[in-house]
């Protein structure tokens, strides 16, 4: 399961790193209290081997480690997976100390004595905002011009007007918009979006070609071009073929 997969559906790892024993049972308490699954590990390495096979969606990590510097962790944790949320703890105030956790990677900032209160509350608005993101990333859009196709809902848009289409209609375009200004030949056209199961189709493209045409280009600048004698493909306007 990714990291973004156990953020949607609710299943939360937490990965907790702290030299002190006492303490990380104690966050392992607090993170398993806020619904979540706590992977403890007191030291850096055992961290960074416990992160791959666990594979938080978040981790609470000590400033100061007895065998890897906390920011080499957080470094290595960042190299292997860039959006990883991190909190950081440590019992140094200095602004400098703060500054190098945030410079390395961390997400936030926690100075120990901390109340358990204030680690989960931090824990909780970086889980918002990386299922915020996630959530924007998710949705995969493709667009040329004024046209847009957004893969998931399977809407379509033209100068923000909606566009109507059939299930075909729809593959059809999104074959074509993932090809931009590439000339698709019947062949592979019915080879995708019809997986190659219809005999003599070509006819079959034509007439699909002509209906989203009447539906993406009446009326405005055509994007959808037949080639002759090759297939067909879509282009901005701008670039005036």
């Amino acid at each position: 399961m990714t990291a973004t997969a156990g953020l949607r559906t609710g299943r939360v790892r937490v990965l907790v790193v702290d030299d002190e024993p006492a303490l990380t049972d104690v966050l392992s308490v607090a993170v398993e209290e806020a619904g979540w699954q706590a992977c403890p590990a007191l030291d850096g390495h055992s961290a960074l081997e416990l992160a791959r096979g666990c594979a938080p969606h978040a981790v609470v990590l000590d400033g100061m480690l007895p065998d890897l510097d906390g920011l080499q962790v957080l470094r290595r944790l960042r190299f292997e997976n860039p959006k990883l949320p991190v909190l950081m703890l440590t019992a140094r105030d200095a602004l400098e100390h703060r500054l190098d956790g945030l410079e390395a990677g961390a997400d936030d900032y926690v100075t120990k004595p901390s109340s358990l209160e204030e680690v989960v509350l931090r824990l909780r608005g970086l889980l918002r905002r990386a299922a915020a993101g996630q959530a924007r990333t998710d949705v995969r859009e493709r667009a040329l011009g004024d046209l847009v196709l957004t893969e998931e809902t399977r809407e379509v848009h033209r100068a923000g007007v909606p566009v109507r289409l059939t299930a075909k209609e729809f593959d059809l375009l999104s074959l074509l918009m993932g090809h931009p200004r590439q000339v698709l030949s019947k062949a592979q056209i019915l080879d995708h979006v019809w997986r190659g199961s219809f005999d003599g189709g070509g006819n079959l493209v034509e007439v699909y070609i002509s209906s989203l045409r009447r539906k993406i280009d009446r009326g405005r600048a055509p994007l959808i071009h037949t080639v002759r004698g090759l297939g067909y493909a879509i282009r901005p306007v701008e670039d005036g073929r």
